[in-house]
């Protein structure tokens, strides 16, 4: 038999032998970084052991108190927290989940109201969801989202863009946009395809059609499905130990892999361009009524395209 160089032994014992975990100092709550995240309000932030921020969507500002709701300052919050992530040398994973019965139950219908009114809205609008998923996939930390119940519209983009994505069996994941009657222009023009592929992405995102948890685990939109009792234990399970693993190889190899979504950058912004229409069109405000409960009459009837 052929010796075997030392290094090249050394290296294939490498890849044999368990590796050894990060030593990393615990950490208490009391150590959240003021300077950083004082200035939250809509998000409720907690730092665990291990170096893990746990992000909460706050309900308190929705209407019904029971779920989570992207308000003016919500859709604010979710589009910066990332970049302060990754500032804090004391965060090393990110958990995002929402409060309440559910992810995310979508834009507040006024923020939405707002945009088909006033050009400037739509504007800042229009950078902040540039922002959010940007800056969801150029953080340099890994980010792991828990989803039940429903995950719709910007909570969403969190949600799926999630580095490891875990939902419960029966969660309900729903983009939303096209009931609305703009384009699906937040982050699923550029993400569904890559996940569970065209055509699956097509059906779901042109017929507003929602996704189980299970389902969204069996056709690969998400990473894995456990029961909700079992939800936040695995979601902090699975966190801890990217927190116990190398930081660089973990951001590298995030930063790689998250070139595939970069590609699709004109994609995305080819489709912003159109929400910019879209807000100010008679669709979305038909579409807003619809949402809003006080019509019943189909989208189609307003517009036509031929």
């Amino acid at each position: 038999m052929a010796s075997v160089k030392p290094g090249l032994l050394l290296m294939m014992k490498a890849f044999v032998l368990p590796m050894p975990s990060l030593k990393v100092q615990p950490m208490h709550a009391a150590t959240l970084n003021q300077a950083l995240y004082g200035h939250y309000q809509s998000l409720t932030l907690k730092m665990h052991d291990h170096g893990i921020l746990e992000i909460v969507m706050g309900a308190a500002q929705s209407d019904n108190k029971k779920l989570s709701t992207a308000d003016h300052n919500m859709h604010r919050e979710l589009s910066t927290i990332r970049q302060d992530i990754d500032k804090d040398p004391d965060t090393r994973v990110a958990l995002i989940r929402g409060e309440g019965k559910g992810f995310s139950a979508g834009g507040d219908l006024s923020l939405v109201e707002a945009m088909t009114n006033d050009f400037n809205v739509r504007a800042r609008v229009w950078k902040e969801a540039r922002d959010l998923v940007y800056n969801v996939i150029n953080c340099g930390k890994p980010i792991v989202s828990a989803m039940h119940g429903p995950a719709v519209g910007a909570g969403l983009v969190a949600g799926l863009l999630a580095d490891i994505s875990i939902a419960s069996k029966t969660a309900r994941i729903i983009d939303g946009h096209t009931r609305l009657g703009v384009a699906a222009g937040d982050h699923a023009a550029i993400v569904w395809p890559l996940l569970c592929g065209m055509a699956k992405a097509k059906y779901y995102l042109l017929l507003c059609e929602a996704v189980s948890g299970e389902e969204a685990e069996r056709i690969g939109l998400v990473s894995l499905t456990v029961d909700e009792a079992d939800l936040l234990p695995k979601a902090f399970e699975v966190a801890e130990r990217l927190a116990k693993g190398s930081p660089t190889a973990i951001r590298w190899t995030k930063y790689a892999l998250n070139n595939w979504l970069r590609l699709a950058g004109p994609t995305l912004m080819h489709l912003w361009r159109w929400n910019l229409w879209a807000f100010q069109g008679l669709t979305c405000m038909r579409g807003l009524r619809l949402c809003a409960g006080g019509e019943s009459r189909s989208l189609g009837k307003i517009v036509r395209f031929d």
